[in-house]
């Protein structure tokens, strides 16, 4: 386990996956993530590479092959990581295609993930370097769980998600049998910049959305006032979700989405894929930023 400590957060990073597996306050030892209770799910906040979501049938087509991937890609399990930069406030982790990942993945690359502690702000930065004589084909999402609620005073429905923006977007249905995409869509914002929190809030799986004007949500406690904020603008897409009667919720930042049913399976129009160039970089970062009143 990695380790990064400033004046008022500590942070500990799991080396398989690259996993933020814990936010804690240096003062008072409040933890903000989710602990990951295999009752309802193990993860804290897996790394999405090089798809987001469910492929059809599990599967690609690319240059005339089929390929096979699971739902997230390859690295929230990855134990090949290696360190390409450590200090105290700052970790970069790198993944390198091997003879493995061209099984299921047929471009080589170079995959870095970066922490960095700026104050009460956690920096999250994805890097992909194409390594390939060809165009890259990907997707890159974060998966952050959240501790929700916070204290033992307090109960799920006390919780909020405040965009910073007036929302009309709808959330697009998953099919639970398969994990895609079916078609359909229903409005669920009752008021423009709020969503609360209840125990039936997911049970038809992630909120996902496809337009939110907003690039900032506040997970916001009736009692306790502004707990964190996700900041996002690097990425189009959004999911919410969260186990049903699980304490936690997660803000997901994507650039890319689950196949939906009607999907070609061909990775070049994958909705959301973002084409790469060879011996081209590609970045983006969200931010996860712990309110000064919950760190004293």
């Amino acid at each position: 386990m990695f380790s990064l400590k400033n004046a008022l957060l500590e942070l500990a990073i799991h080396p398989t996956g690259a996993e933020l597996q814990k936010i804690s306050a240096v003062k008072n030892n409040m933890e903000f993530m989710w602990d990951g209770n295999p009752e309802f799910w193990t993860g804290h906040a897996p790394n999405l590479f090089p798809i987001v979501g469910a492929l059809k049938e599990n599967t690609f087509f690319y240059d005339n092959k089929s390929y096979t991937l699971p739902k997230h890609g390859f690295v929230r399990h990855n134990t090949s990581f290696l360190v390409e930069e450590k200090s105290d406030q700052q970790l970069t982790l790198k993944l390198v295609s091997s003879e493995e990942t061209l099984k299921n993945y047929p471009f080589q690359f170079e995959y870095l993930v970066s922490y960095e502690l700026l104050d009460n702000r956690i920096k999250i930065t994805y890097t992909v370097k194409n390594k390939d004589e060809k165009i890259m084909y990907f997707s890159v999402g974060g998966h952050p769980a959240f501790k929700c609620p916070l204290n033992s005073d307090e109960v799920y429905s006390d919780y909020t998600l405040e965009f910073n923006q007036p929302e009309n977007s709808v959330t697009h249905l998953i099919n639970m049998e398969n994990g895609l995409l079916n078609l359909d869509s229903k409005p669920i914002f009752s008021t423009p910049q709020t969503l609360n929190l209840h125990e039936h809030l997911f049970d038809k799986d992630a909120l996902v959305f496809k337009d939110l004007k907003s690039d900032k949500i506040t997970l916001t406690s009736k009692k306790y006032g502004e707990i964190l904020n996700v900041s996002f603008p690097d990425f189009p897409f959004m999911g919410i979700w969260a186990k049903p009667k699980a304490n936690f919720v997660c803000i997901e930042p994507w650039q890319g989405v689950a196949d939906s049913e009607n999907s070609t399976q061909l990775l070049k129009d994958k909705e959301g894929i973002i084409a790469l160039d060879k011996s081209k970089i590609y970045s983006a970062s969200y931010t996860i930023e712990i309110h000064k009143t919950h760190l004293a």
